[in-house]
């Protein structure tokens, strides 16, 4: 803040900005080109949105216009943001509001979608021929992006892709010749024990989104990542992205997640993520594989989602108006346990199903997460022996 504490980017930059974008396009080495940076991840899918646009339209190509994302995903808040989100309990208040540009296919969810004897190929191959037929339904010159969640965050509860999943989903997409548009806002910048999600996936997406990891907290800060081809297609056209926000680049933020960054790689805390995630993955097993409520345990690094259901045999998940979710994490939140667990519904069609997250500290320790997994399976075990109590009563 001594050097400056606010200035317009259109007209200047900052030494906060320029070192922040550095250190992201190094963290790709060299797959991404650019960093464009703004305040928050719904901000970040909109401009992704807006980028992938103008690209065809400097490619002249503006017959694309449309859009192909997930379901029971979520991309944000605002209205485009949303309109890209496949969460129906997040869309159902707006849905008058929404862009009708927006199709989905399924999400790639391995509890929910095998089918039972399918292996992790063909399950991929199915997935893949759902989106090659869903870009030939709508006419695929009309399609500007495929978007999703290299790992789905809130909206499924920490389900990660299966191993080759995204690089079908991308060939299907150059196939097509329409972009891989990869959501990392939650589980980006070290969350899943790599700095970037699509490092452990062996592919290189178009776009990229971040935020939640990039400043930590301390300040209000996400960012678009963007491929070397769209900066060229931009160069040798129009010159620029038609696109601006007052705080874009914001100083005082850069400052902050540059500082942020800066500790992840001085203090190797992405290893560090990588080491607690498995440890944590371990005890959440060990505690919870065999109870009789949860159905699946699901994650990467430390991001971690527990599905809960009524029945394991069928899967068969609670009634929604029993929100046990927010029960269990209600109870962890209770005196004696002091614990977080992040809850959700909707992980089996948007409206069914409950799970809680957990994503602890990137400084996690070893006794800490040992302190995590106790502290959480002793609040799933107390709420659904209540739970049963009540049953039986």
């Amino acid at each position: 803040m001594d050097e400056v504490s606010y200035c317009h980017s259109l007209f200047f930059s900052s030494s906060g900005a320029e070192n922040l974008a550095q250190i992201l396009i190094d963290s790709t080495h060299g797959v991404m080109a650019r960093a464009f940076i703004v305040s928050s991840g719904s901000e970040a899918m909109e401009a992704a949105m807006k980028l992938a646009r103008q690209y065809f339209l400097e490619l002249a190509q503006p017959a694309r216009v449309r859009f192909i994302s997930r379901k029971e995903s979520y991309h944000g808040t605002t209205l485009g943001a949303l309109s890209m989100s496949g969460h129906l309990g997040r869309r159902k208040l707006f849905e008058p509001l929404l862009l009708g540009n927006v199709s989905r296919v399924s999400a790639c969810n391995a509890y929910r979608g095998m089918h039972d004897g399918e292996s992790t190929e063909e399950y991929v191959r199915r997935l893949a021929q759902e989106l090659d037929d869903e870009f030939e339904r709508v006419g695929p010159r009309s399609v500007c992006a495929f978007v999703a969640e290299p790992v789905v965050g809130a909206a499924l509860g920490c389900v990660p892709a299966v191993p080759g999943y995204l690089r079908a989903m991308k060939a299907v997409c150059a196939k097509h010749g329409a972009l891989l548009v990869l959501d990392e806002v939650m589980c980006g910048m070290g969350r899943t024990g790599a700095m970037h999600a699509w490092q452990q996936e062996d592919v290189t997406p178009d776009i990229q989104t971040i935020g939640k990891g990039l400043g930590g907290g301390y300040a209000p800060i996400a960012a678009v990542l963007i491929a070397p081809h769209i900066i060229a297609a931009l160069s040798h056209g129009s010159g620029s992205f038609l696109h601006g926000q007052t705080y874009q680049g914001h100083p005082v933020a850069c400052a902050a997640a540059f500082q942020v960054q800066t500790i992840l790689r001085t203090q190797d805390l992405v290893a560090n993520v990588a080491r607690m995630g498995a440890l944590l993955a371990r005890g959440l097993h060990a505690g919870l594989d065999r109870h009789p409520n949860v159905g699946d345990i699901r994650g990467r690094g430390l991001f971690w989602g527990i599905e809960f259901v009524e029945d394991r045999s069928t899967k068969r998940p609670f009634a929604v108006e029993r929100g046990v979710a927010w029960r269990v994490h209600e109870r962890g939140m209770a005196e004696g346990w002091g614990i977080s667990l992040y809850p959700g519904q909707g992980s089996v069609d948007g409206v069914l199903g409950d799970h809680v997250l957990l994503a602890p500290a990137y400084n996690v320790t070893a006794e800490e997460v040992e302190w995590v997994v106790r502290q959480t399976v002793g609040v799933v075990e107390e709420v659904f022996a209540e739970m049963g109590q009540e049953r039986e009563g």
